[in-house]
């Protein structure tokens, strides 16, 4: 039997222009910070903008941005507050600060029944923060939302991109389109990034510099703005989104 609020998350979603996941095989590459980020820069360039952070494990686009005491509104489903000029959803509305050890169907269930629920309204992008790794909310992402777009997040290490490597081939065996890959985190210069993501024909937009002083910037989102991470987001963004 089909899940009758399958029908409803496409309907919830009509009017967004742009879906992009921002994913990596990997944790602690910088994909919250990222996703924030870019969610702020495509705010500040005029365009309608939410954020979900869809995080299980360790949901944290919270803390970076500060957000605190906005909660959804209940009507005919619930819609997202408002928080530095995005429309914010998190699961930790759902989980506080308590662990969310949820498995398979419980994860699909999360899925299907927070994108069935939650009003996003019009909007130019919805940015959505991912959990890390290829597991099943990647796969149920795919699955259960048309147009989706990824943005994938890489360190310089080769490590981490062993396992980005193997997202890039899940996403193009299944013909599911992506944006670009981003190298964060750099120490120094080296090819090796671009070159491994030139090899299997996905898109390179760049990298960013290790900043030293962005986690002073963490919960103060002018001070977030001014950082050369930023500056580095803006700049891919301008290229490509």
């Amino acid at each position: 039997m089909v899940d009758p609020r399958l029908n409803i998350i496409n309907e919830r979603l009509s009017k967004i222009g742009k879906i992009i996941a921002v994913s990596s095989g990997k944790g602690g590459v910088g994909k919250s910070m990222i996703a924030s980020t870019l969610a702020l820069a495509l705010s500040r360039r005029g365009y309608k903008v939410g954020l979900l952070d869809l995080d299980f494990s360790c949901p944290s686009t919270h803390v970076i941005l500060s957000i605190e005491g906005l909660f959804p509104k209940e009507e005919k489903g619930i819609i997202p507050p408002e928080a530095h000029g995005l429309r914010y959803m998190s699961i930790v509305y759902y989980a506080r600060d308590e662990p969310s050890p949820l498995r398979g169907v419980d994860i699909s269930n999360a899925i299907i029944e927070l994108f069935a629920i939650t009003q996003w309204g019009s909007l130019d992008f919805l940015v959505i923060d991912m959990p890390p790794g290829i597991g099943d909310a990647t796969l149920d992402m795919i699955r259960f939302v048309n147009g989706i777009n990824f943005l994938i997040v890489t360190t310089p290490s080769k490590v981490a991109f062993e396992t980005v490597r193997k997202l890039i081939q899940l996403l193009k065996d299944l013909k599911v389109p992506i944006v670009g890959v981003v190298e964060n985190m750099k120490m120094r210069d080296s090819p090796f990034i671009r070159e491994q993501v030139e090899r299997l024909a996905a898109p390179f937009l760049g990298g960013i510099n290790f900043d030293y002083k962005l986690e002073d910037s963490m919960g103060d989102v002018k001070k977030l703005l001014e950082t050369e991470f930023a500056q580095s987001v803006e700049e891919i963004v301008s290229k490509k989104l």
